[in-house]
């Protein structure tokens, strides 16, 4: 493809960047608000909206990956692009996710620059990358839907310029280069975008990525088992040191919501304990839960073992009642967890509570473990796991099964899954798969920790 066919793309595309007027933005938006109940009302809705994709016919198909890397995103990469490759498709990976895309100035397109921000991915861009760390077409967590003042948080916020304004960018971006459709990679804020560009017209796919594996609609994310192993050989180091010095460890591990990473960790490193957001329920109560472990330590000292490891996940932190909470919050108004340190704090209120309840010291320090691992190389299952859903990104826009996000069954046959499956249509909050606390994944994780029934005495 000739330079000035990207840039230039088809005339209808090129000149329908967005030449929706301020007035009819503002007529859109004093219209009294719908109230929505369902996903047809949503479409409905925003099918008269002034800001709608005006996409091309021709064979030209945008991917990005947002969000946090995850082992295995290559092999996503690579798998899809060499099915649309082989299929005569032209291929732009985007740079950094959204983070060029929702800047995208539609007064001054051509800003926009190929190499720069965006690149065409041609054979020798995706071919023997599956095996690599990282993400080639790079990553951030820009998120077009959230501004410093305001979020997309129902779909009449869609049809307001200023909270979608970014979400327009995109749109703007995606039409001048003269893109089909959009494979998009990423975790549940990035399916979010995509739903939203979704009711507005945009033909897009989107592939699920965390490794904290918490994805609902997809029994495993890539990136998860390369992950845990990373988490099992530091387990095991540790282990090591807590026998050889007599001392105990706090782990603090990735799970700002779920304990999928932690168990996962726990029962192929052999932790003593291990505790994920599910077990402890709505409400944490940091005291009890020290004495549970001080149960534990005491219970093994009486078989002289005066060690062990415990593994927490970091989302503990959010159970905690609000005064006990750190101030700090990120942009997205979540609790920092780097300055939350509750692996350290947990490691503190024990040492306190032994010392009163038996006069001795503990040995006991904490660590935060896990989050090299998101750039390691990938395992082979994360390797083909990946493959399988950038093949299935490919067949559902090949098929023009849009507004769907591509997973897994048996024997890793692609299935697909509506993104009304995973996003309320009206509330826009996404589902989430916990740790089924009667599931027999929880209660293997439980039947390993150490004698469960000296605790229970």
């Amino acid at each position: 493809m000739a330079k000035k066919t990207l840039t230039k793309s088809n005339k209808k595309a090129g000149k329908s960047v967005r030449k929706t007027t301020k007035k009819s933005i503002k007529k859109s938006n004093n219209k009294k608000k719908s109230k929505i109940h369902s996903a047809e009302e949503a479409h409905q809705l925003l099918a008269q909206s002034p800001r709608r994709y005006h996409g091309t016919s021709q064979k030209r198909v945008g991917m990005l990956f947002s969000g946090g890397p995850a082992p295995g995103g290559n092999a996503v990469i690579s798998a899809a692009a060499l099915a649309f490759l082989n299929d005569g498709w032209e291929v732009i990976g985007f740079y950094k996710g959204y983070e060029y895309l929702e800047t995208f100035d539609r007064e001054n397109p051509r800003a926009f620059k190929e190499g720069l921000h965006f690149k065409r991915l041609g054979y020798e861009d995706v071919t023997k990358i599956r095996q690599l760390g990282g993400v080639v077409i790079k990553t951030s967590r820009a998120n077009p839907s959230k501004t410093p003042r305001s979020e997309i948080k129902r779909p009449e916020d869609l049809i307001e310029e200023k909270k979608a304004g970014k979400i327009y960018n995109v749109l703007d971006a995606l039409e001048f280069l003269g893109i089909h459709a959009l494979v998009s990679i990423g975790g549940d804020d990035t399916l979010k975008t995509a739903y939203y560009l979704h009711l507005l017209g945009l033909p897009i796919v989107h592939v699920p990525k965390t490794i904290d594996n918490d994805y609902y609609g997809i029994p495993w994310t890539f990136g998860y088992f390369t992950a845990i192993e990373h988490a099992r050989q530091e387990v095991k180091v540790y282990n090591a040191e807590a026998q050889t010095t007599d001392s105990w460890w706090i782990l603090e591990l990735m799970g700002r919501k779920t304990g999928w990473y932690t168990l996962g960790a726990g029962i192929s490193g052999e932790a003593v304990r291990m505790i994920g957001p599910e077990e402890v329920g709505d409400h944490l109560d940091i005291n009890k839960l020290a004495d549970s472990i001080i149960k534990l330590v005491l219970q093994r000292e009486k078989i002289d073992k005066k060690y062990g490891v415990v593994l927490v996940s970091e989302g503990l932190v959010d159970r905690l009642p609000e005064e006990q909470k750190p101030d700090m919050i990120d942009e997205h108004g979540n609790v920092k967890f780097s300055d939350a340190m509750f692996g350290y704090r947990l490691s503190k209120v024990i040492s306190d509570r032994y010392l009163a309840k038996t006069g001795k010291k503990l040995r006991i320090k904490a660590e935060t473990i896990g989050y090299t691992t998101r750039c390691a190389e990938p395992s082979a299952f994360d390797i083909i796991l990946g493959s399988q859903l950038g093949a299935g990104a490919f067949r559902f826009i090949k098929d023009k099964t849009f507004g769907s996000m591509v997973s897994v069954g048996d024997n890793l046959e692609i299935k697909l899954v509506t993104f009304e499956d995973l996003i309320d249509p009206v509330s826009f909050r996404t589902r989430l798969r916990f740790v089924p606390v009667n599931g027999d994944f929880f209660k293997l994780a439980k039947s390993l920790e150490f004698r469960r029934q000296y605790m229970e005495d």
